[in-house]
């Protein structure tokens, strides 16, 4: 579909005149379908958009083999991308940076930040990726927003308003705004091994990047701007019930940067679902802790009422209650997503999974009970201590998850689909997991088989895994520094031919994929302060390898980790 032909099939586009405006291109560094299905993306467009001065258009990555012509150009107008004010990267995966590079590319701008002045559009980021590590893009973009972008944007929009200068702009920003993070300003020294000696900040940068948060959830609401077919979620008005997670999952960063963990009030939910209800006759509930919602089900039954079909992320197993098994039935639920994470009770104790076998095969119970006939287990290996018992503590889990559906299915007389998701365990920074390294490719692969053999002949199992090479590119920038900027650069000029890039390259990958980190040492994203001690992290580290579990967040009461003061 060409832009004109996607703008022509949407509803409720926010168009403005340009004269006068602050003009910024939102853009997603990947396809239509992924942007648009993302709800963040979403909500950055609305905020922009209620900006009396500012008009914001959205820009993709062109689709397959699509023909550029005359530059890369806005969905909303066709202007070219050099025509704006700014540039607004939202990064959600570490695997999009390159295509960071392919949209400055396809519109003529300079791919480094310092060729960029006048008349070039100021290039910013936001993100996830912002407040994990944004140092292996740092020469490319002018300027981060570090943490979520509701209560910087203002602050950003107010500075930008009064600077002319570029450099006295971006001065001034990380100078004034909390969750600004300009790379210009701070030198970084290394030591002869090639680790990080000193990160020097300049000019009167601050030493330390806050991490900005959004306390009260309920203040703004966060849904679904454009509706379209053209997406993963296809037409379904999606509301974000709550952000963070309050269980700490040790290889996950959502229970870490996202600290603490809060949920939307229940008359801002209820007013966001009977918006949705109005716009679409699909609903979906987006939180990394939906059940951890206390007035999910009784919200959920209400909204049915209307006649809306609801749909949810992912689910954990050890939160079903009868009320929302009654929810999901009504819903006409055909798929649910639980993630065990681990096959055994151990490594779900190194992970503070907080979840045993016992409370995974009741949920199957109660789902194939409740009707749905389909089932996805998410797992993932590669995990830190875990060896071949555990991958085969998957492989059994699986199989007595399917004597449970045969089981249950008895009754309806049809047994659905167990969808088996394996995923390689990518260390992420600012988890306790940030010092391990990533398992080798050849394990990885021989753990993703062993599985594959183990459930090869079970009818209505079905395994797809990702692929362990692509596992270790994302490593690489996840915990890659600036000097993995000159990767992505090659990788650029070589079109995307990783395999050729590493292979020329005098920077060793293996470096920042494979190598175990001292815990004293620098690392590439410690200017980022989340609010966690460090010292947190380190115990939660080594109580990971004791198999020791620790409780969820007791929001406000609990001083641990140090959000919470």
């Amino acid at each position: 579909m060409t832009n004109k032909e996607l703008l022509a099939a949407e509803r409720g586009t926010v168009r403005k005149d340009w004269t006068g405006k602050i003009r910024i291109a939102l853009a997603y560094p990947n396809r239509y379908h992924v942007g648009m299905s993302n709800l963040g993306f979403h909500a950055i467009y609305r905020l922009l958009n209620d900006y009396q001065d500012v008009v914001c258009e959205r820009v993709f990555l062109p689709e397959e083999n699509g023909a550029i012509h005359g530059g890369l150009r806005s969905i909303e107008s066709q202007r070219p991308l050099d025509n704006f004010d700014i540039i607004a990267f939202s990064i959600s995966f570490e695997n999009d940076y390159p295509n960071v590079l392919a949209l400055l590319t396809e519109a003529g701008i300079p791919r480094w930040s310092s060729e960029r002045d006048t008349p070039y559009p100021l290039v910013i980021a936001g993100g996830v990726t912002a407040f994990l590590n944004p140092e292996p893009i740092a020469p490319f973009v002018d300027c981060f927003l570090v943490g979520e972008a509701e209560p910087i944007l203002g602050p950003f929009l107010d500075v930008y308003r009064s600077h002319s200068d570029k450099q006295e702009l971006l001065q001034t920003l990380a100078i004034n705004v909390p969750g600004i993070y300009v790379p210009g300003l701070y030198d970084v020294a290394y030591n002869p091994n090639g680790t990080i000696a000193e990160f020097r900040p300049k000019s009167g940068a601050p030493a330390k990047v806050q991490r900005v948060v959004l306390h009260d959830l309920s203040s703004l609401d966060t849904c679904s701007v454009i509706l379209t077919p053209h997406t993963t979620f296809r037409d379904t008005y999606l509301v974000e019930a709550g952000r963070g997670c309050p269980y700490g999952c040790r290889f996950c960063a959502t229970g870490f940067v996202y600290r603490p963990p809060r949920f939307r009030a229940k008359d801002a939910l209820e007013n966001c679902l009977e918006k949705g209800g109005i716009r679409s006759n699909r609903i979906g509930l987006m939180a990394p802790a939906l059940l951890d919602v206390p007035y999910m089900a009784e919200l959920c039954q209400k909204v049915l009422g209307l006649g809306v079909q609801l749909s949810f992320s992912s689910l954990r197993a050890d939160r079903l209650t009868e009320k929302l098994l009654d929810v999901f039935k009504r819903s006409g639920l055909k798929t649910v997503t639980i993630a065990p994470d681990a096959g055994s009770e151990r490594m779900r104790r190194v992970i503070n999974k907080g979840m045993t076998d016992q409370d995974v095969l009741r949920a199957a119970d109660l789902l194939v009970g409740a009707g749905i006939p389909n089932l996805k287990l998410y797992f993932i290996v590669g995990l830190p201590t875990e060896t071949m018992s555990d991958v085969e503590a998957i492989v059994a889990l699986c199989k007595q998850v399917k004597h449970r559906f045969l089981k249950a299915s008895r009754t309806t007389q049809r047994i659905g689909q167990i969808i088996v998701s394996l995923n390689s365990f990518i260390p992420k920074p600012s988890t306790p997991f940030q010092w391990v390294p990533l398992e080798n490719v050849k394990i990885l692969k021989a753990k993703i088989k062993h599985v594959k053999d183990g459930l090869r002949r079970v009818a209505n199992v079905r395994v797809h895994a990702d692929l362990p090479r692509w596992a270790y590119i994302q490593a690489l920038l996840s915990r890659g520094d600036r000097r993995t900027a000159y990767l992505l650069a090659a990788v650029h000029d070589n079109n995307g031919n990783w395999a050729k890039t590493l292979k020329a390259s005098v920077i060793n990958a293996d470096f920042y994929v494979h190598r175990e980190r001292p815990l004293d040492e620098i690392l590439a994203w410690d200017f980022i302060d989340h609010g966690i001690n460090k010292a947190f992290l380190v115990e939660e580290y080594y109580k990971a390898l004791r198999e020791e579990s620790s409780p969820p967040c007791d929001v406000g009461r609990c001083k641990a980790c140090g959000v919470c003061k």
